[in-house]
């Protein structure tokens, strides 16, 4: 396999794939993506690859044969889980990533494409991705809906059997710097640390959970393009698989880790959660992992500790912070 788009490329998770396939030995890549105004492009500065194109142009370029990439991996989305419009989201995230698979489908192409554990809603159905329970999931938001739609697509068409989905569960990392309101947490904790010296957390508006009690499966984008890397290279193992670490971990656990990795002691205040995300709010997330280890990906993760003292220690408290 010699050529490889990656979509999203200059974002966060799709800068750091191409950083890991260029460590790999995997040079003989089109990024694609639209640069923006928000600085991304220094998420590439570092990277090994053909040439930049947009999406558009992409999608024009392999329709007639301009381009004819062995392997797409596919993460670029609109990923503001605050988007409400419907019809924006459904362009962007579905009905791209419908193109995308039909090309791989009849150029027997690696596909590989992000897909999202809000496909889960509220988490009362349990966060298992055997196949029989995703008919059956209820997204709590648009973008959610976007995710489960493609899903639904894979399936439905049996492409599961040809390419890989991958829901994410919380990612963090380096390369997010340009995501603004919709960087990690660790993100937010570190630049609020430096300021103020305090980290605030959403209070639980759940009985069932105190503030910072909330918990979500937290993994490492490092761990992410390593798993997406298997699966570029073990081309048997497809499906929809879950992509955290197995742990859930509380909100309180993640802060009090930044606070750690930069020698302090903790101090976090809780805030109400805004209305406007208050209904579609998850508690608790946490991936199975059953699916991905019977695939053959043995690999351990990083715990939230070591993940986020590397982040803050190697990267948020450097002078030039990318990867």
């Amino acid at each position: 396999m010699t050529s490889i788009a990656v979509t999203g490329a200059a974002g966060f998770i799709g800068s750091i794939v191409i950083s890991v396939l260029n460590s790999a030995g995997y040079k003989d890549i089109v990024a694609v993506d639209s640069l923006g105004t928000d600085g991304r492009f220094k998420n590439l500065r570092t990277k090994s690859y053909k040439e930049i194109v947009s999406p558009s142009t992409f999608l024009s370029k392999i329709a007639s044969g301009a381009c004819r990439p062995d392997a797409i991996i596919h993460m670029g989305a609109i990923t503001d889980t605050s988007e409400t419009n419907g019809d924006r989201l459904l362009e962007h995230n579905t009905h791209y990533s419908h193109s995308l698979a039909t090309y791989c489908v009849e150029h027997n192409a690696r596909y590989i494409y992000a897909s999202s554990a809000s496909v889960y809603g509220d988490g009362v159905l349990g966060f298992s991705d055997d196949s029989n329970l995703t008919p059956t999931l209820l997204p709590l938001n648009a973008y959610a809906f976007s995710k489960w739609l493609f899903d639904m697509a894979v399936l439905e068409n049996g492409w599961n059997a040809k390419m890989v989905g991958l829901r994410f569960f919380n990612v963090f990392g380096p390369n997010e710097y340009h995501k603004g309101r919709m960087a990690s947490v660790v993100w937010h904790a570190y630049n609020q640390i430096h300021d103020t010296g305090t980290v605030t957390l959403f209070a639980s508006h759940n009985p069932q959970y105190g503030n910072g009690g909330q918990l979500r499966d937290f993994i490492y984008v490092r761990d992410v393009a390593d798993t997406i890397l298997w699966f570029l290279e073990h081309p048997d193992s497809n499906g929809i698989f879950n992509l955290g670490t197995g742990t859930a971990r509380s909100f309180k656990d993640l802060a009090t880790s930044v606070f750690t990795a930069l020698g302090r002691e903790p101090r976090i205040e809780f805030v109400p959660t805004p209305e406007n995300i208050r209904g579609s709010y998850q508690y608790f997330t946490e991936a199975t992992l059953n699916n991905l280890r019977a695939a053959g990906y043995r690999a351990p993760f990083a715990s939230l500790e070591d993940s986020a003292k590397e982040y803050v220690t190697q990267y948020l408290a450097k002078s030039n912070p990318y990867w």
